[in-house]
C-alpha cells in the first residue's frame, strides 16, 4: 500500500481502491466510512464527486471508499448502481444524491 499526503488528506492506494482519510484524526475506528460502489458511469462518478465535496466543504472526519470490482458490488446485493454505503448501510441506490442529501446522511 502506497501513501500520498495531499494537503489535510492522505490518500491510500491498495490493488482494490482509494481510501482518503484527513490527517487530523488518524483513528479509523472512530470515524465514518463512506463506499462509493459503481462501475464508472458518470452517475458514479458525479456521485463520487458529490460525496467527496461534501466532505470537503464540511471538513469531517470520513474515510471514502470507491469499489468498482462488479464481485464485490454484487455482495451488497443492489441491481443498480451507483450506491452510497455508510458504515456498511446501504443509504443510496440507483441515482445520484443531492449534496443536502449527503450532508444530512453525514451528520
Amino acid at each position: 500500500m502506497s501513501t500520498k499526503k495531499i494537503g489535510k488528506m492522505h490518500e491510500f492506494y491498495s490493488n482494490r481502491y482509494l481510501i482518503k482519510k484527513s490527517s487530523k484524526n488518524h483513528n479509523l475506528k472512530n470515524m465514518k466510512t463512506v463506499k462509493i460502489l459503481g462501475t464508472g458511469c458518470s452517475k458514479c462518478k458525479q456521485t463520487e464527486a458529490i460525496v467527496r465535496d461534501v466532505i470537503a466543504q464540511n471538513n469531517l472526519d470520513v474515510n471514502v471508499i470507491k469499489i468498482e470490482d462488479i464481485m464485490e458490488i454484487m455482495q451488497y446485493n443492489v441491481l443498480s448502481t451507483p450506491v452510497v454505503v455508510i458504515d456498511e448501510e446501504i443509504k443510496i441506490k440507483g441515482r445520484v444524491p443531492s449534496k443536502s442529501e449527503i450532508e444530512e446522511l453525514l451528520k
